[in-house]
Order: structure tokens, then sequence, then C-alpha cells
């Protein structure tokens, strides 16, 4: 079995996940549709303090863009991607919708075989939703009429019409037929989806094989946990199709140098894979801010096994308990994680915020002057004519001086 260096395991990640080359002069449409099939799918979030999630990582891997180009390529009411729990809620290829197929029927048999779920209890809301969408689809939740379309409780307190269609759409029965102000718009899938992608049956143990073989083409290197996760499969069903992909040559077995866990002590060689295909840098050159849900970030003990950066969310922390900020990104630069940023895009004033800025222990001595470019070009994405940084955090002082 061929050993590989923790460094080159990280150069083959961010290679895998589209980091390395230059930014296109000008990004259209095939750039846009080249690196979603790379990725294969965009992590969606509500929280837009700075922007949100799913435009971030196009940032990152090209550069300034139009994003109400990616908009009309991923939000249309029929179009080349849909929406769908792949990671979390995602933007995926309305090609590989039937490949989460047996996860549409797992949630929808464990909803209905449990007497007391919220599904067993509002079968006549869900079919009265069904009529609906049939009858003056597609609609957002709050397009729908009916006396039990409240809110209930704050924040995430959902109506059961907003349950309800939720519970349609995590069942494959309604899909997502573009956003309107980002709300999503509901439509039932038979009346959104092309019929060959409506009626492609594949079987579960077919489909997870092919989940595994493009998570590893998206990751280039990773564990079984690595690997089962970019698209949430649980490892007991991923081992056999990692072992399936390996027995076809297109995983390779391989041992990575310092990458341990496992056991009580955690100081267990953990088994990984490199695909056939992936690229062997030996430099990345990149600078990128990623989002809290950029994959190359999203599953935190892989940032922390690839690049010695311990990384946790703090959005839904208290305040005074907030160690580095409330929406912090990571500071890529070539292939480390050298610092994390507390942005907000204050749009309303034109300026982009930088709330606290952190620099990591080892970040190189040019750390602050690279931020403050990345940062420069990020305000004018966002079309922010200054940006202010606030004295917090040990790469405040030097940001302030070159921003």
């Amino acid at each position: 079995m061929e050993t590989i260096s923790a460094a080159l395991a990280r150069r083959v990640a961010l290679a895998a996940q589209g980091f390395g080359r230059p930014h296109p002069a000008a990004v259209g449409t095939r750039s846009l549709n080249g690196l979603i099939d790379r990725v294969n799918l965009l992590q969606l979030d509500s929280v837009n303090v700075f922007e949100r999630s799913h435009y971030l990582p196009v940032f990152a891997r090209l550069g300034a863009y139009d994003k109400a180009a990616l908009d009309r390529l991923t939000f249309p009411r029929r179009g080349r991607y849909v929406e769908y729990w792949a990671h979390e809620a995602a933007i995926i290829p309305v090609e590989d919708w039937p490949l989460l197929r047996w996860r549409m029927d797992g949630y929808r048999a464990a909803a209905l075989a449990d007497p007391d779920s919220w599904a067993s209890a509002n079968r006549p809301m869900l079919d009265w939703l069904r009529a609906e969408l049939a009858t003056k689809g597609p609609l957002t939740a709050g397009e729908v009429e009916h006396d039990s379309n409240v809110r209930r409780g704050p924040w995430w307190g959902w109506s059961d019409v907003k349950r309800g269609l939720e519970t349609l759409f995590r069942w494959g029965e309604a899909v997502s037929a573009g956003r309107d102000r980002f709300q999503r718009t509901y439509a039932l899938a038979e009346t959104a989806l092309p019929s060959e992608i409506l009626n492609r049956e594949i079987a579960a143990t077919d489909a997870v094989r092919e989940l595994l073989s493009r998570s590893a083409r998206a990751h280039g290197v990773g564990t079984l946990g690595d690997l089962a996760d970019y698209y949430r499969i649980k490892k007991t069903p991923a081992l056999p199709a990692v072992r399936d992909l390996e027995d076809t040559g297109e995983l390779l077995p391989i041992s990575v140098r310092d990458w341990y866990g496992g056991g009580r002590s955690g100081d267990r060689p953990l088994r990984a894979w490199l695909h056939r295909d992936a690229r062997l840098p030996r430099r990345i050159e990149a600078s990128a801010l990623l989002s809290p849900f950029d994959p190359v970030v999203w599953e935190r003990e892989r940032a922390k096994r690839l690049f010695d950066f311990h990384y946790r969310i703090e959005i839904y922390t208290p305040k005074p308990n907030r160690i580095f900020g409330y929406y912090v990104l990571p500071v890529l630069l070539d292939d480390r994680l050298v610092g994390r940023v507390d942005l907000k895009s204050d749009r309303q004033a034109g300026v982009l915020r930088v709330q606290a800025a952190w620099s990591e222990p080892d970040a190189p001595a040019d750390t602050a002057e690279r931020l403050a470019a990345l940062l420069r070009s990020a305000a004018e994405w966002q079309g922010l004519d200054e940006i202010a940084v606030a004295d917090r955090g040990t790469l405040a002082p030097a940001l302030r001086r070159l921003t």
C-alpha cells in the first residue's frame, strides 16, 4: 500500500475541489456549470449576514461573478439543477435526483410507520396539499391559503402548511420549482421534473455506489467517513460501496502520514483511498474565503486532519460565549488555512464590516497583505464601497492598516 504525505493529501483535496486553477477572465455559464459538475452540489443556508452560503464556494473558486447568472442556472422552474437533501439542503444536478430516491423512500416509510409522527397525524393535510399543488402550483408556503398557515413559535416555528410541504419535499413528491426572495417554491415532482428523471429507477446499492464515486472524485483523497459524509450516507452501507469501487480500480487504498484516529487512544492509522483520477499537484496557489458550508471545511474532523484547523460555527452560540465571532469564514492561502474573519455586509451603509480577524499560529508573514486584497475583492463583488475593520482579533491591527 502506498503512503503519501499529509501535505500532498491536502493539495490533492484542494485540487479535487477546484482550487489551484487561475480564475477565468470572465465567469459565464460554462464556468458555473463546470464548477458545479466538479463539486456536485452547493449547500444552501438562509443566513445572509455576509452572503448566502451557496454563492460563496463559487466566489472562492472562480472569483467575482454575477450572482444573478447563478440564480438563472440553479433556480428556474425547470432546468439543469434541482434542490434536495444531499449533504444538507443543497442544489444538485437534476440528473442526480434519482440517485437519492432511496433516501426519499426511507423518509416516507419511517414517518408513516410511526403513529406518533407528524405525517401520520396529518395525512388529510398532506392530501390537501397534494391537491392544492396539482391545481394551483407551483406555490411558496406563504401563497398557500389555509387556516393552519400560521407560524408557531419564534424563528424556525413552521406552520403546518410549511411542515407539510417540507414533508412532501423530503419524500420526493414535491420539488423546488425556483425560489422567490429565497423562499422555496414547491411543485409536484410529476409536473416539474422531466419524465425520464421521474421514472428512472436505481437500486439503492447502485445509487449509493454512484454517490460514493462522485464523493471520491470531489474529495480526491479521504477516509470512509469523509467519503460517506459528502452525501450524508452512513458508514455501514458506504463501506461495501467503497470496496466495490476499490475492486474496480476506481479507488486506490493508501495510507496518509499522520492521519490517525479510531480506537480509544485515537492513534490508529486511518484507512484512506485516493481516486484514480486525482491530481497530485506539487503546489497549490489559492486565495479564498471559505463559507462555513464549503465542502473543504464542512466536515470538521476532516478540516482538522487536513489543515490542523479547529473550526466550529458560532452562529447559535450566545454572544458572550463566542470565541471568534458570529459568521466566521476560514481564510485559505495556497494550501493552508491561515486565519479566520467574522464578516458582515452592511448593505445600507455600503460597508464590508470585518468584525474580527484572527491569524493561525503558523500563518505566513504576508497573511494580512493577501487577506486585505481578498477583502477588497469581496467588497467589490458585494457592491460595497468601504471596508471597516473592528479592533478584535490577532490579525485586526495589521489588517486595519492595509484596508
